[in-house]
Order: C-alpha cells, then sequence, then structure tokens
C-alpha cells in the first residue's frame, strides 16, 4: 500500500504506479523482441497484442504485488511465445500451415465472390464500406478485395492486377 489511510488515494495511486510500470515493461520487451511482437501480420500476431493489452490492464488492477508478478510473468510468457512461433512459422512451412489463416477473396474484378463472403459471414454492405474507404468510384474499378488474415480487409483497385498480390489468397467459387 501507498496510502496505508486513505483506500481511495491508495487504489488511484497504486493503479497509475503499477499500469505505467506494465506499460513501460511492454515497451522494453517491444525493444528487445522486435517490432514484430506488436504487429498484426497474422491472427496469432493479433490475438498476442489483444492479450498484451489485456494484460498491461490487469496489471494496473493488481491490488497485490503476486498478482502483478503474475501478470508479468503472463507478458514474458507472451514475449516468448510469440517469438517461438514466428521463429517455428519462419522455419517451416507445416508450422505455417497450421498457424496461420488463409486470405480469402471477396470480390475479383468488380464482381463479388458471393459463396465465400457467405463462408466468411461478410456482407455486401460490409465490403461496399471498406470500398468506399479505399475511395473506389465505379465497382468496375476492384481488382480485387482480399480478407486478411488478421481480419482487416484490402482494397486492390485501378488498372491491371499483378497477379502475385493474390497468389496466396483462397478463392471459393459461386
Amino acid at each position: 500500500m501507498i496510502f496505508a489511510d486513505q483506500p481511495f488515494l491508495d487504489a488511484v495511486a497504486r493503479g497509475a504506479l503499477l499500469g505505467m510500470f506494465a506499460l513501460a515493461l511492454v515497451v522494453i520487451f517491444i525493444r528487445v523482441i522486435g517490432l514484430r511482437s506488436l504487429s498484426k501480420m497474422t491472427n496469432f500476431d493479433f490475438v498476442m497484442t489483444v492479450a498484451l493489452g489485456s494484460l498491461v490492464a490487469g496489471g494496473a488492477q493488481a491490488t497485490k504485488w503476486s498478482g502483478f508478478w503474475q501478470v508479468l510473468a503472463g507478458m514474458i510468457g507472451l514475449f516468448i511465445l510469440q517469438f517461438i512461433a514466428a521463429k517455428l512459422r519462419k522455419a517451416s512451412d507445416l508450422a505455417e500451415d497450421v498457424m496461420q489463416n488463409e486470405p480469402i477473396l471477396l470480390m475479383r474484378d468488380g464482381e463479388f465472390c458471393d459463396q465465400a463472403m457467405k463462408d466468411e459471414r461478410v456482407t455486401k454492405s460490409d465490403v461496399i464500406a471498406k470500398l468506399r474507404e479505399a475511395n473506389v468510384l465505379h465497382l468496375d474499378e476492384v481488382r480485387a478485395v482480399v480478407l486478411e488474415t488478421t481480419g482487416d480487409v484490402s482494397v486492390l483497385h485501378g488498372g491491371k492486377l499483378d497477379d502475385r498480390l493474390i497468389e496466396n489468397v483462397r478463392s471459393k467459387s459461386g
């Protein structure tokens, strides 16, 4: 306890200090492990980022040092697991296939891929909203719309599409 005789002030001070400390530790871990730790390149990376945020919040709410140390151990465990997973994915196609979802083609050459949209529970209005965000003025400008492995939507529009940009994107006809 920082302010033993004032519970409210103690809770505020402890929350602020532990939150800042937890955030500082995350920054240090990122400097040591690398920026990849917070990337959203894969679904695994995205979950890592969300879990890390949750742990920082938990650290700020710790009422005892043992709870804070548990949060710190959780953060270290996440960074170690993410580091190992990234190394495995780089070294093994099998590990890559197991850990990684495939991006899905939602639209190609101005036409909606209805079966893919149905399977992924994406509506036409969802795709159209993303087209507007990408400043698409005509559907016939759209070369491809891809639901990425992180849940982001990429809109490729303009002239000719280099097929290398979508070579690992799953296409569902229908």
